[in-house]
């Protein structure tokens, strides 16, 4: 299995911090918010005691790319990352994370099972049992957990699930939210679904949310989704950037 961060974001309502810094680099109890993420998904073993990730591609836009450059340059695990640079330099001229995704998987030549993720959230439980779920299941799958704002709901992925966790519908942002179950910027593909994403663009999905695409595969294909076992930390403006450093401080 593979991994593509999406980190291509200008994360505009945290500056200053981030006007000449990307988000997923910020640090959080002595680590980048990003190192948090692949430390635990480094820990997903198979059944023989192997890595279950045997790479990683992180999609940068222009601006912050040499950072990500040097970032990894000294990571250790450098050989395992890639990065690929979308070519934009503004929050206005973003691609959107349905085509930094599709970027990502023809620039790194990705042909697996594929975990996409946002690089600027972090959880309070592993990973592992997600991807094992995955496995499981062998259908491409989401996140979800239950929101009971129905403010937040309407900022986010809405799925409808059956008693099966099976996906009936999935909405971006919805006017008039069909459910609870808010779906996070987690999402494992199976490879076969990986080529649906032009033929979903074409059809018309939105591009700018990551979950726009579910949203359309899951009317073409079985999806799952996954009710997750603790927290999850959305970092998005200053406040919660100190809230969160805060919390996994005590930690």
């Amino acid at each position: 299995m593979k991994v593509l961060i999406l980190a291509a974001g200008y994360a505009t309502r945290l500056y200053p911090l981030t006007e000449n810094f990307p988000k997923p680099l910020l640090e959080v109890a002595g680590k980048p918010i990003l190192d948090h993420l692949i430390d635990d998904l480094e820990g997903v073993k198979d059944g023989e005691g192997k890595n279950l990730i045997d790479g990683y591609v992180i999609v940068s836009n222009h601006k912050f790319a040499d950072i990500f450059m040097k970032w990894i340059d000294s990571h250790k695990i450098k050989d395992k990352l890639f990065l690929v640079d979308d070519g934009t330099s503004s929050n206005e001229s973003r691609l959107g994370a349905v085509k930094d995704i599709e970027l990502g998987i023809n620039e790194g030549k990705i042909d697996d099972d594929l975990l996409v993720m946002a690089g600027d959230n972090l959880l309070s439980f592993s990973l592992e049992e997600f991807v094992k779920y995955s496995i499981k299941k062998g259908t491409t799958c989401i996140m979800r957990f239950y929101e009971e704002s129905e403010e937040r709901l309407h900022k986010c992925g809405v799925a409808e699930v059956d008693e099966n966790d099976k996906i009936i519908s999935m909405e971006e942002k919805p006017a008039h939210p069909k459910s609870h179950w808010a779906c996070p910027p987690f999402y494992i593909y199976r490879k076969e679904d990986l080529s649906l994403i032009p033929e979903g663009i074409a059809e018309g999905c939105g591009t700018d949310a990551p979950g726009s695409f579910i949203a359309w595969l899951c009317t073409k294909t079985t999806v799952h989704a996954y009710k997750i076992p603790g927290r999850r930390y959305d970092i998005g403006n200053l406040e919660s950037y100190e809230a969160v450093k805060k919390e996994f401080g005590e930690k």
